[in-house]
């Protein structure tokens, strides 16, 4: 997986935080047995930018914990204009699932606030994010059971348990 991660937080995020976010991120996208030319990206940023993103984008006027943007395969220009290509070069192409934003004062506050490990909140924020990125929902109870199980079974069998 081809991961992009920005730094935009004031005081720099630890390089063993970014290695452990690049390293859950490529073990999720294994879990989920996603192509190798998968790519994606990660912001890291203090509550202060998420606020305007989340207020801006969501209309919800407060600092948020991650927020994901998923590119939609379902686009109308390119259900009318479709590339034609054999599967070889469809497979070098690389397919961008979207862009998560995670703010890192968020992390800290809620590891504090659960009585959990910064890293684990810093690994169960990023694979909540991935997993919005790969289709999967929360917001009826049939598919948080399935998205919840997923995110737990990843988290815990890369080694950040609860």
């Amino acid at each position: 997986m081809d991961l992009e991660i920005f730094d935009k937080t004031k005081d720099g995020v630890p390089a063993e935080h970014v290695k452990l976010i690049q390293d859950v991120l490529t073990y999720a996208g294994d879990y989920l047995k996603l192509a190798d030319n998968t790519e994606m990206s990660v912001t890291l940023m203090n509550n202060e930018d998420i606020h305007r993103i989340n207020k801006q984008y969501r209309g919800v006027d407060r600092a948020t914990d991650v927020i994901s943007f998923a590119i939609e395969d379902d686009d109308d220009e390119a259900a009318e204009f479709p590339l034609v290509m054999d599967d070889e070069l469809a497979a070098e192409i690389p397919e961008n699932i979207g862009d998560i934003f995670v703010s890192m004062d968020k992390v800290e506050e809620q590891a504090e606030y659960l009585g959990h490990s910064y890293e684990r909140e810093l690994g169960f924020l990023v694979v909540h994010g991935f997993l919005h990125l790969n289709g999967y929902d929360h917001m009826k109870p049939e598919d948080e059971k399935v998205m919840f199980k997923l995110q737990a079974d990843i988290l815990d069998a890369y080694g950040l348990k609860r």
